[in-house]
Formats: C-alpha cells, sequence, structure tokens
C-alpha cells in the first residue's frame, strides 16, 4: 500500500469504556506528500492507495494542516512531544544516532509529556510499531551500522517515548536490524521490514481486543 514510505503506527488501546475512550491509532508515513494518496490527487496520483481512501471515505479529511519541518527526526520529535521541533540540539537534517532528543526531564514535566505518557495518564495501553529515529543507544554507545543480536536499547521508545511495547528499529540506515522493546532480537534483509512492521502491528492490536 505504502511501498515508498517507512511506517509508524503508534497503537493506544484504552482500558476503559469504548464510547468514552476510543482506541487510537496514529499513522505517520515519512516523506509522503499530500498529493500522494489517490484520494486527494485522482487525476495526476501515480500510486493506488485504496486502504487509505476508505479510511478517508469514513472519516475527516483535513486538507489545510502545516508542519515546522519537512523531513522525518523533527516531524517524530514533533508528534510525540507536541513541541516545536527545533526546541532540541538538532538545528537541521535528521539524527543518525546517539542519545535520544527526547530529553529525560521532559517526562517528569506535566506539561510537557510525550503523547504515550499523556494517553497512560488516561488508562490507556501504548505502544508503537515502526521507525523511532529520535536517538537511542547500543549498550549505551551511539552505534550509525550493524547492531549485534542481544544487544540492549537505551533512550528510546519505553524509556524516551513512554510506551509499553516498541517493535521495529531506529532509522532508516539500520533497517538490517529488529528491535523488541529494548532489545536488539534479530537481524534481516532491508525489504523484510515492512511485511515485519505490518504483522506486529496488527498482531498488537489483535491482542488487545477486549481489554
Amino acid at each position: 500500500m505504502l511501498k515508498r514510505t517507512l511506517v509508524t503506527i503508534l497503537s493506544a488501546v484504552s482500558l476503559g469504556h469504548a464510547a468514552e475512550k476510543p482506541n487510537i491509532v496514529v499513522i505517520l508515513a515519512d516523506d509522503m506528500g499530500f498529493g500522494e494518496l489517490s484520494c486527494l490527487n485522482s487525476e495526476k496520483g501515480k500510486i493506488k492507495t485504496p486502504e487509505l481512501d476508505a479510511i478517508a471515505a469514513s472519516g475527516m479529511v483535513l486538507t489545510d494542516g502545516h508542519s515546522g519541518s519537512s523531513v522525518c527526526t523533527p516531524t517524530r520529535y514533533g508528534l510525540m512531544t507536541g513541541r516545536y521541533a527545533w526546541r532540541t540540539r538538532l538545528q537541521s537534517g535528521v539524527l543518525t544516532g546517539g542519545n535520544s532528543l527526547i530529553a529525560e526531564e521532559r517526562l517528569t514535566v506535566a506539561k510537557l509529556l510525550t503523547v504515550a505518557k499523556l494517553l497512560k495518564q488516561q488508562g490507556y495501553d501504548t505502544a508503537m510499531v515502526g521507525k523511532w529515529h529520535l536517538g537511542m543507544l547500543f549498550d549505551g554507545k551511539k552505534v550509525s551500522g550493524k547492531v549485534p543480536v542481544g544487544t540492549k536499547v537505551s533512550e528510546g521508545p519505553i524509556e524516551r517515548g513512554g510506551f509499553d511495547e516498541f517493535h521495529g528499529f531506529h532509522h532508516a540506515r539500520q533497517m538490517s536490524l529488529w528491535i523488541d522493546n529494548k532489545e536488539v532480537t534479530k537481524n534481516l534483509e532491508a525489504e523484510q521490514m515492512l511485511p515485519m512492521l505490518t504483522e506486529s502491528a496488527v498482531k498488537y492490536i489483535v491482542s488487545r481486543k477486549g481489554k
């Protein structure tokens, strides 16, 4: 469906009554332009997106959105924290590794919680499936290339994002590694990544049924 994108899925499943606290799924697609959805560009669009078109048809489409940045890392920082993306040490481009842009103290300031922390305060279970790209360490170090299975991950979606679960990878140059929560569990070919992300997202959502 999204052959040219790297997809991050943030899933928050409510513990409360569905009518009061609906289930929430956020889909963030890297570098997908406004006109790449066939429902928004039916005459000139080159990619058919029937599944996303169906979502649009059954809900609301906003056509006047604005972003503080057009690239990966700052977009993700803004989504996770609600803050202006350049209020960090990153002043241009994207990260390739190192310490997280989400400072540790941000998790303790009521008005500056991550989206996952905010939802957990309201009784939700949360998970992130996909690409983090906000900085993480492997056995306490910055690593940009291959990472052995068994390596411990810190400053990622669990610690700095505040999610209950994480399944995915750090950034596009490390699509050969698979992380479950806070540990590298697989080395794989890059083309295996999107199918594994899809499978993991579906598995998590199904697992929360009735909960």
